[in-house]
């Protein structure tokens, strides 16, 4: 049932571009490492950050504009600009970013680290014991693996992995045979550490880094004996990494997906990273060998790759540079009784996520795998990572005869390896796995357990807003709800069967769903506040989610505002929304927040006249979570879980004076500040929630 995308009747310049958009979230996410408020070795992970969404943004976003032009598309979207202008606009935002972010990292963070004794050596300032070491450490550890490549007509320009350091190398002179190219490639090997600590004994700080590019520069002069090594500049190349399966040609969905993920990292080049030392000569020969303009050039005034920072936080043993450590707390239901399965039969239990501990989710999971009574376990897995407690669990209960069905989403963008490896290991001890629908990424999460009880069989459910991620749950805001309701438990054992089987689609009881019912109940549910307004009584919308794109639900928020309804939106990411337009959107008002946990959990509240209806989600506002992606919207029906939802939720954050953003009607962020009392949002949940 796939749904093109919806062309919309108002005017472009009402909607903001979805890629400049997510730009300006980068921003604030750069405004955090900015924040002297911020752990100074926190501060450094966001600037790392940065470069990791800036990567999959080229991978991904860029990659697709750029798919356009070469295929000769001149359709626009709803925002009207044309995908050659919109390359160049992209490609200015970007180029002010990383200036911003080298300038931040060099001026201040660096230093600033440097004060607290935390250095990363340049190699002008390394003295001869430190000279001596990393000359020993080159060649015990650098030289071995390293495979210098001349550039001749025998040795054509190597392959060049997505995102790897290389280094090209001008040379000076003739080799052995004679041979006078001029230039050379070095690869740097993934299993090289990047950044390399000195021992204490030759240092006068307590951390001392040297960068692998630092070493290698040192010392490419003896990988190139006899001739003079004119410059050695660093280079990274960013791929499309988006995959490409074919429906019609596809017969086993695995398969075509492990060659696809071969040719990943080889895929056409997008961006080309130099050192800012790079000669212009150099720079020239390597944008006309992978096929890139000179807008797709960024030098970089410090290491190519700041993403390979993001482990030194993890190695400096500074509490005090650090967020403090907590401890999740626990729901008191799941606190008081040790009987999980009593404990849900008693009433529903919300998580509240990273604040309250995925414990409870991991216990029943264990719990059903070693209880004979349960029957059936059925899970749906998107992102779970290589090293999954739940993963293991779902396999010892397969083991145990039980009959386990995992829905498993091959085409999780960058998990698609580990899931087709969990896929193996599942099927070997006699797991059901499926793959969903074709063309349908299954993005729901649900989790269903079948027990034998004294009066029948009773489905423990859990819906979640995240994913079965134990690692990403302690860093992402997220809800889950553990519920033995009968009705909910109907409706996830219909969703299952569609999954796994053929049929036509069911009418759900409670539960929304994509790409059926989801869409159209959230542009009635806002119509129907439209209407109320319209009737001179109260309509009023909250939602939280991490991007509002699809156009006919942005159209319907339009007319809501229009009929007077209060519209509070909290977007982290993309909002191709414009709030505040005097008689379009006035009613309107969207933030963004942005602080230590990633803002992740769905949340859409409708006033219904008084109803307070409340749905988690595990879909964004969006044409691929609406139309391309089997999602499910799960109402919270309990009265008293809905007042926690509102509170932790949604009032926090609309409160929130210290990392909230509002958007203007511009598509830009203004910082909110503090007048009186500083409330953040997050550090309230933590004092409330965590248990210490």
């Amino acid at each position: 049932m796939y749904r093109p995308v919806h062309q919309s009747n108002f005017p472009a310049e009402h909607f903001i571009n979805r890629e400049l958009s997510l730009l300006q979230f980068q921003r604030r996410v750069l405004a955090q490492a900015a924040d002297e408020t911020v752990p100074l070795l926190e501060r450094l992970r966001f600037l790392c950050i940065v470069s990791s969404n800036l990567d999959e943004f080229f991978e991904i976003r860029v990659s697709g504009i750029k798919e356009q032009i070469r295929l000769g598309s001149h359709a626009s979207s709803n925002d009207g600009i044309q995908p050659n202008e919109l390359l160049a606009r992209v490609s200015t935002e970007v180029h002010q970013i990383i200036a911003n972010q080298y300038l931040m990292l060099n001026e201040e963070i660096l230093p600033a680290l440097a004060a607290e004794g935390i250095v990363f050596l340049r190699r002008s300032l390394w003295n001869d014991e430190q000279r001596a070491w990393i000359r020993d450490y080159f060649n015990r550890e650098v030289m071995p693996v390293l495979t210098p490549i001349g550039l001749d007509p025998a040795h054509p320009f190597p392959r060049v992995l997505n995102k790897s350091l290389n280094f090209a190398v001008e040379l000076e002179g003739r080799d052995a045979f004679g041979r006078d190219s001029g230039a050379a490639i070095v690869q740097a090997p993934r299993a090289l550490p990047r950044v390399i600590r000195l021992p204490n004994e030759i240092s006068d700080q307590p951390y001392t880094f040297v960068f692998l590019s630092s070493v290698l520069h040192a010392h490419v002069g003896q990988l190139f004996s006899g001739m003079n090594v004119l410059g050695c500049y660093q280079f990274r190349v960013t791929r499309n990494s988006d995959l490409f399966v074919d429906e019609e040609e596809v017969k086993d969905l695995r398969t075509s997906l492990k060659g696809e993920l071969q040719q990943r990292h080889f895929g056409d080049a997008v961006r080309l990273e130099v050192a800012d030392n790079c000669s212009e000569e150099m720079a020239d020969f390597l944008l006309q060998h992978f096929r890139l303009g000179r807008a797709d050039l960024y030098r970089t005034p410090g290491i190519v790759n700041l993403v390979r920072l993001m482990q030194v936080p993890d190695w400096v043993e500074r509490a005090d540079l650090k967020y403090g450590n907590f401890q999740p707390g626990l729901p008191k239901p799941i606190d008081i009784r040790r009987d999980i399965f009593a404990a849900i039969r008693s009433q529903d239990i919300l998580l509240h996520h990273p604040f309250q501990s995925f414990e409870p989710v991991i216990d029943l999971l264990r719990a059903a795998a070693d209880d004979p009574q349960v029957v059936a376990i059925k899970m749906t897995i998107y992102r779970t990572g290589t090293d999954s407690v739940l993963m293991e669990l779902l396999s010892r209960a397969a083991q145990k005869g039980k009959e386990v069905t995992v829905v498993l989403e091959l085409m999780a963008r960058f998990d698609e390896e580990a899931n087709i490896t969990w896929a193996n290991r599942l099927e070997e001890v006699g797991a059901h796995v499926v793959y969903g629908v074709f063309g349908y990424k299954v993005h729901a999460k649900l989790l269903m357990l079948v027990r034998r009880e004294e009066d029948g069989l009773r489905r423990y459910c859990h819906l979640g807003t995240g994913n079965y991620h134990p690692r990403t749950t302690r860093f992402y805001t997220d809800f889950g709800l553990l519920t033995s309701n009968p009705e909910i438990g109907e409706d996830v054992a219909d969703v299952f069967k569609q999954l796994t089987g053929l049929g036509k689609a069911t009418t759900l009881c409670h539960l929304w769903q994509a790409p059926f019912s989801l869409q159209p109940n959230v542009v009635t549910a806002i119509k129907r506040e439209a209407a109320i307004a319209a009737e001179g009584r109260r309509g009023r919308i909250i939602a939280k989610m991490n991007a509002l794109l699809e156009p006919e639900t942005i159209e319907a928020l339009y007319e809501a505002s229009q009929a007077g309804v209060e519209v509070d939106l909290i977007i982290r990411g993309p909002c191709a929304l414009r709030p505040g337009v005097p008689g379009l959107s006035d009613n309107i008002r969207v933030r963004s927040v942005v602080g230590r946990f990633l803002e992740h959990h769905r949340i859409f509240h409708f006033h219904a006249d008084g109803e307070d209806q409340m749905y988690l989600s595990s879909a964004d506002w969006m044409d691929r979570n609406f139309f391309r992606r089997i999602e499910i919207a799960f109402p919270i029906l309990d009265p008293r879980i809905k007042r926690r939802v509102m509170k932790e939720g949604l009032r926090p954050y609309l409160g929130d004076n210290s990392q909230s953003w509002e958007m203007q009607s511009d598509g830009s962020y203004k910082k909110k500040m503090p007048r009186g009392t500083r409330r953040m949002a997050q550090m309230i949940l933590l004092g409330e929630l965590a248990a210490r």
